[in-house]
Order: structure tokens, then C-alpha cells, then sequence
């Protein structure tokens, strides 16, 4: 797989809450911060949203919003209107009178991570992706929301699952979006893997994590000089080369722990260390715990 695709997979992302969200005449809400990536599709009508320390900004119908982690934020029908302060629930919500057909109507709701590796999505993204109806309309994004919007209206069998597999879809498209203006996406690997110098050295990494690899052997890959491809990977992707080679190894040696189905010894030799100690010792460096100390407490987080 791509380099993209490694990550999503450790991941494993799955939509945790998906919700229709509805409101008619005046209205407003508040939530506080949470740390779960959040989501919302506007399927009808407009909305003002406003971001702690942000003005608001309207939303209208076929717009997309994903964020990697959810600030506190002000949901509104009307810019200025006061806003009551509102805890997050799994259930349908309606905002403003709650009879009649309503003239706002949104999908809302949030994406479980792998909590040991979750961190990862903020290095994938900046922290809020808005595509607009008109941007996302023509392309594949546009064709999803509209699948989303028809399955929505629909009270066909199977709509439950069709929804959580199209937001899955959606988050990874998401991803993988570039928007009008490429310098407002923030470094990481998405702004590395659209360098094609760079992109060859990153699929050489994840495609043999356990290489000793070397700066300069990483700039060969990528047909550059030494000093040339150091700079531009730490632009493009806010570390340097074997830093990111050493945050990757940690992300699937943290995966393995907590499935808890290798010994120390083949996580090691997978990912590049010569010793189970040695592993033991940069995963200490690193995490500020053992392998073994770390795997009982992801384990027993993940335990009902």
C-alpha cells in the first residue's frame, strides 16, 4: 500500500455517531471541545457556525466540514442570535421549534480512531477542511455527498450500514483533498506525498520499514542532493526523514502491542531493531513507558 493508505489503515477509522441534525426558525447552540474528529454535511438550508475565537461562517447545502479534533463552537441559524449551551448526545437532534417541517437539515457526528495512533490524523490535516457545494460538486467528493443525501431520504433496508461504509469513504476522500489554495494545508504527509521527489522516498520507507535507512540514501531514492531533500522533507512534512522513519516504526509497533499477537522479539525485528532491548529502549525514549507496561494499558482501554 501507499504511504497514505498504511496510515489510514492503522487507523482504522469507523463512524462512531451519525446523526440527522434539524432545526426551524431562530435558534442557537453551544458545545464545548471534544477530542473526536467531527463531521457535518448540510443537507438542506444554511447555518452559521462559529470556532472559539473565530467569527461565524455560514454553511449552506451540499457544503462539507471535517475536523480532525472538535473545538468548542457556536451552531446558529441566524448570525447574532443567542446561543444556549447544548452537551453532545447519539440521538436525532432539533434545534429551535419543534413543530413543522423543518427548514435545516444536517448529518452530523464523529469518527473513532485507534486511540494509540489517533495523534497521526492531526499530522494528516490542517485543523479544519471546508469544501464548499461548488468546489466539491463536480468531483468525487460531490457524488458521495449527493449518494449520502439520497440515502439519507431514503427508509431503505441496509440504510444504517450504507451510511457508516459512505462516511468512511468520505473521511478518506476527505484526506486526500486538495482545496483552491495548497498553501493553507498544513505540513504533513498529505503535502509530502504530492511532491513526486519526496513521495518516492516516503513508499521506499513504508515499503521496507526495517532498511537502515540514511538521509542520503533516502535523497538517492528521491533523486536529489543530501542537503536539497533534507530541506525540502522538512518543509513539506515538519520533521526530518529518519524522524519521520522513527515516528512510523513507533506508530506500528504501538499498533502491535496493543493487538497483543507478536513477541517483543518480531515487533523488533519488523520494524528495524536489532534487539527486542534495543526496541525496548527507543520505545521508552519515545513513549515514557515500556512496551509491555504500554500494552497492558492499551489493552485494558480497549477491554468493555
Amino acid at each position: 500500500m501507499d504511504p497514505l493508505s498504511d496510515v489510514i489503515a492503522l487507523l482504522r477509522p469507523s463512524t462512531a455517531v451519525a446523526k440527522p441534525i434539524t432545526g426551524r426558525g431562530r435558534w442557537g447552540v453551544r458545545y464545548a471541545a471534544h477530542a473526536a474528529p467531527g463531521f457535518t454535511i448540510i443537507l438542506r438550508g444554511a447555518c452559521w457556525i462559529a470556532f472559539e475565537g473565530e467569527a461565524p461562517r455560514q454553511f449552506q447545502k451540499g457544503d462539507f466540514l471535517l475536523l480532525p479534533t472538535t473545538p468548542a463552537f457556536s451552531l446558529a441559524s441566524h448570525p447574532g442570535v443567542a446561543c444556549e449551551p447544548r452537551a453532545p448526545v447519539n440521538a436525532p437532534v432539533r434545534h429551535g421549534e419543534q413543530e413543522g417541517e423543518p427548514d435545516f437539515i444536517s448529518l452530523g457526528g464523529s469518527f473513532q480512531l485507534e486511540p494509540a495512533n489517533a495523534p497521526l490524523l492531526r499530522a494528516l490535516l490542517p485543523g479544519c477542511i471546508h469544501i464548499p457545494a461548488a468546489e466539491g460538486r463536480a468531483g468525487r467528493l460531490g457524488r458521495l455527498i449527493g449518494l449520502l443525501m439520497e440515502e439519507c431520504a431514503s427508509e431503505a433496508p441496509g440504510k444504517d450500514m450504507i451510511l457508516q461504509r459512505l462516511l468512511e469513504i468520505l473521511l478518506v476522500e476527505a484526506l486526500r483533498w486538495r482545496g483552491p489554495d495548497p498553501g493553507a494545508v498544513a505540513a504533513g504527509l498529505l503535502d509530502g506525498m504530492r511532491d513526486p521527489a519526496l513521495a518516492r522516498a516516503l513508499r521506499a520507507m513504508h515499503a521496507d520499514v526495517r532498511a537502515g535507512w540514511t538521509v542520503a540514501a533516502l535523497a538517492r531514492v528521491a533523486g536529489m542532493s543530501r542537503s536539497a531533500f533534507a530541506a525540502r522533507f522538512g518543509e513539506a512534512l515538519g520533521c526530518g526523514p529518519i524522524e519521520y522513519l522513527g515516528r512510523w516504526r513507533m506508530a506500528l509497533a504501538k499498533d502491535a502491542l496493543i493487538r497483543g499477537e507478536k513477541t517483543l522479539e518480531r515487533i523488533a525485528a519488523e520494524i528495524g531493531y536489532e534487539s527486542a532491548s534495543a526496541f525496548s529502549t527507543a520505545f521508552r525514549k519515545r513513549l515514557g513507558c515500556p512496551p509491555g507496561q504500554f500494552a497492558r494499558a492499551g489493552r485494558a482501554a480497549a477491554s468493555p
